[in-house]
């Protein structure tokens, strides 16, 4: 067992007084399957009231409206939690069963269809149905795609944006995890794969002390469907454990994005962020 606290800083400057804003944020970790959370809390400034519910997909949101006039948005979510080992026990599906039990399962159902972020160009479709012909388990054909999309996508960060799709950075073949994960998602679904977006937190240093406070980021993998759910780490290529943990899942980036709003002001915003994780067990 470890135990992490995270502490995630983002916001907005804007780029003068702004009457109001309405927004939503992302950024609380759930308890589920292989993280506990100790404690959460989410400071908003200015002051503003907050309505907290868990979306449909199972994440929690914090809603919440700003009317008084502000220059800066504020957000800051601090959480404590313990994750554990995540186990990754084979199963023995065929191509058959899986299309079977997708098709029963309105979880499953609604993450095979392709989004305007996955949909992968036909060279990532062709390269997901060659890998997949060559397994009769969908569960090992589904770990050798990811890990061949993570082999062939170099992680660079300031080429592409939140609104680049699979398409787009499959052409340049660098980006982030939240671009490796999407075109990762569009290749499984492409050959009949349940596959859902994770967002949350990786900590970075395996090998941290406890004490040590390191710089931190948020994070983007995947989980597949083969009888029950089964996450990897392609931009890392490596499996879940006990440094990622959980926030929110979804069919894309757009159904787990931290912070998202509208506002009456003037034209133009910025925004920052800071994440800093520490290992207390």
């Amino acid at each position: 067992m470890t135990r992490l606290r995270i502490k995630h800083v983002t916001g907005y400057r804007y780029e003068g007084e702004v009457a109001a804003s309405y927004n939503e944020a992302r950024m609380l970790p759930v308890t589920s399957e292989g993280q506990f959370v100790l404690f959460s809390n989410l400071d908003i400034s200015p002051i503003s009231s907050n309505h907290s519910y868990v979306d449909y997909w199972g994440t929690r949101v914090s809603s919440f409206e700003v009317l008084t006039p502000h220059q800066e948005l504020s957000l800051t979510a601090n959480s404590l939690i313990e994750v554990r080992p995540r186990e990754h026990p084979s199963h023995q599906l065929s191509w058959d069963d899986l299309a079977d039990a997708s098709a029963k399962i309105t979880s499953t159902v609604e993450q095979i269809k392709q989004t305007k972020l996955t949909d992968p160009p036909a060279e990532v479709a062709a390269l997901a149905a060659e890998i997949a012909n060559g397994f009769n388990d969908p569960c090992e054909a589904a770990l050798e795609i990811c890990t061949e999309i993570g082999r062939q996508v170099e992680y660079m960060t300031g080429v592409t944006g939140v609104h680049t799709n699979a398409r787009e950075a499959w052409v340049e073949k660098k980006g982030v995890c939240q671009d490796i994960t999407h075109i990762a998602l569009g290749a499984l679904r492409s050959v009949g794969i349940p596959a859902r977006y994770v967002s949350g937190y990786l900590h970075p240093k395996p090998s941290a002390p406890i004490g040590e406070t390191v710089t931190g980021e948020s994070h983007a993998w995947v989980e597949w469907f083969c009888g029950e759910w089964r996450g990897f780490d392609p931009t890392n290529q490596i499996d879940i454990g006990d440094r990622h943990v959980t926030v929110g899942r979804g069919r894309d980036y757009n159904d787990v994005a931290p912070l998202r709003g509208v506002y009456a002001g003037p034209f133009g915003s910025r925004l920052f962020v800071k994440v800093e994780i520490t290992r207390e067990a």
